[in-house]
């Protein structure tokens, strides 16, 4: 098969890949884009998080031949310990690769083919393997591009190009929605951390996997149309500087982020610039925020709750 832009991809079929979406009070209109256009390449299931609508939702969602499954968790129990339910079922059926994806997220043509197709050219500028691949993120209310960042200097670094491809790009971190992660390479890093429930999961996971000598990698092959955080007038936000959330899941973003300083994988360029981040985020929403106490309650107690993560 050949993408209209001549490169060559590969079916997934013969590949052998699975999605899974993580839902949570989904807006079902987004939820079903994304799924009719997974239903045109792969196979998924969804790992819904205790939404309050699911039996109505489900209806519409299993009339697609592709959706293998529905697993209905009784609560909300985090996205990490959804991602790690998919990626096991993925497993247990012998899936090459796994996709993950955010209920809310949509896909250029021929996303999946583009991404594995992506996935074997890369690797074979690898030494050990490439862990995980994703598309070039593009925030549909900005039209912004997301750049592939590195961590590993103290100066700001991003788009460096893998093994001197011109469509490929080294980075010490993807964002969980449209990732592709080698299952082969999953048993070797491990699962997503449980305990950070929500925030930095995808940083976290980066981390350890580039830390045991994997690659991860980004690219212009695919395109994913995601926004990162609530909409907000703030031009730092707007900008792509700061993501926007509401004080409950500060919380998570603070503990965990707080847990990940003291991690010996996590680069050192990264703690540096993300404390730095960090500060000016929360003096950012400490001075222009009307729920600052709320903000302040959630940040102290994540900051104070960090030491108790494992």
């Amino acid at each position: 098969m050949t993408a209209s832009d001549g490169i060559q991809v590969i079916n997934p079929a013969v590949i052998g890949s699975c999605a899974v979406v993580v839902t949570y009070n989904p807006d079902i209109t987004a939820l079903l884009k994304l799924v009719s256009q997974l239903n045109k390449e792969t196979d998924f299931l969804i790992i819904d998080n205790g939404s309050a609508a699911i039996d109505e939702l489900a209806v519409s969602i299993m009339v697609y031949k592709r959706c293998i499954e529905l697993i209905r968790l009784s609560e909300n129990e985090g996205l990490a310990k959804a991602l790690n339910r998919g990626i096991n079922w993925a497993r247990s059926k012998n899936y090459d690769y796994v996709f993950l994806f955010d209920q809310d997220s949509s896909l250029c043509d021929l996303f999946i083919t583009r991404m594995i197709d992506a996935h074997i050219e890369a690797s074979r500028f690898s030494k050990k393997g490439i862990a995980a691949i994703g598309p070039r993120i593009i925030n549909p209310q900005t039209m912004r591009q997301t750049p592939f960042k590195l961590f590993s200097k103290i100066f700001w670094r991003s788009d460096r190009a893998f093994a001197d491809q011109e469509k490929h790009f080294i980075a010490d971190f993807l964002i969980t929605s449209g990732s592709l992660l080698t299952l082969k390479c999953i048993d070797d890093v491990g699962d997503m951390k449980e305990s950070y429930f929500i925030d930095n999961v995808d940083l976290e996971w980066c981390f350890r996997a580039k830390s045991l000598g994997f690659d991860i990698v980004g690219t212009d092959a695919a395109v994913l149309y995601h926004a990162i955080g609530e909409r907000s007038s703030s031009p730092l936000v707007k900008s792509g500087l700061l993501a926007q959330h509401n004080p409950s899941r500060t919380y998570y973003s603070s503990r965990n982020r707080t847990h990940l300083y003291g991690a010996a994988y996590s680069p050192l360029g990264w703690k540096l610039r993300d404390i730095i981040r960090f500060t000016l985020k929360v003096s950012w929403l400490l001075v222009t925020s009307g729920q600052r106490r709320q903000y302040f309650q959630n940040i102290r107690s994540g900051i104070r709750d960090a030491k108790n993560l494992v």
